[in-house]
């Protein structure tokens, strides 16, 4: 295991940040998830702006990529275009 004590405190940090991206990651997928079982759009509209910036927040921390944050903004978006 870590046997210098900056190793040791490197070990620590990042436990502290995997549970946050962690808690991060899984409040947003819990987020994506409601919003594609809406099915009043006045409510999905309301919503989606804060899903759409829980998911740029995972991109600008590294947690997600850009491209796979902007195709599940689209298809997001593409849903609530769609409900009527």
């Amino acid at each position: 295991m870590a046997n210098h004590q900056s190793a040791k405190k490197r070990v620590r940090q990042d436990a502290v940040k995997r549970l946050r991206n962690r808690y991060y990651k899984k409040t947003t997928r819990t987020a994506i998830a409601r919003l594609r079982e809406m099915t009043d759009k006045q409510e999905a509209l309301k919503f989606l702006p804060q899903v759409v910036s829980r998911i740029d927040k995972l991109v600008k921390s590294n947690n997600w990529h850009k491209n796979k944050a902007a195709n599940i903004k689209s298809k997001l978006m593409k849903h609530v275009a769609s409900l009527s």
